[in-house]
């Protein structure tokens, strides 16, 4: 617990815009009609790419002794993973309606 103390403590100006990214985001989902959720999160499936690559450079460039650092990138590439075989998935039945039936 005072490994995490003093890396929030050490790292203070990332930790609040995290928290700032956060309720922007929130905000920009909350005004975003719901059919546009779609094709959105499908949009977005390359931004989870890229968290993916950003989580496993976190964890190749961490000393493997900090298993704050390790456990934070092992979730970030675990709910990326998730986030892009989710939005797949989605993406492939939304256009699955647009075929024709035969």
């Amino acid at each position: 617990m005072n490994e995490l103390i003093t890396f929030i403590s050490n790292n203070l100006q990332i930790t609040y815009i995290l928290i700032l990214a956060t309720f922007v985001g929130i905000e920009v989902i909350k005004s975003i009609p719901a059919v546009l959720h779609t094709p959105l999160m499908s949009g977005a499936n390359a931004l989870s790419g890229v968290v993916i690559v950003g989580a496993i450079l976190v964890m190749l460039h961490s000393d493997p002794q900090d298993y704050l650092a390790l456990g934070l990138g092992f979730v970030a590439v675990v709910l990326g993973v998730l986030n892009v075989v989710g939005g797949f998935a989605v993406t492939d039945r939304m256009l699955e309606m647009f075929k024709k039936k035969k």
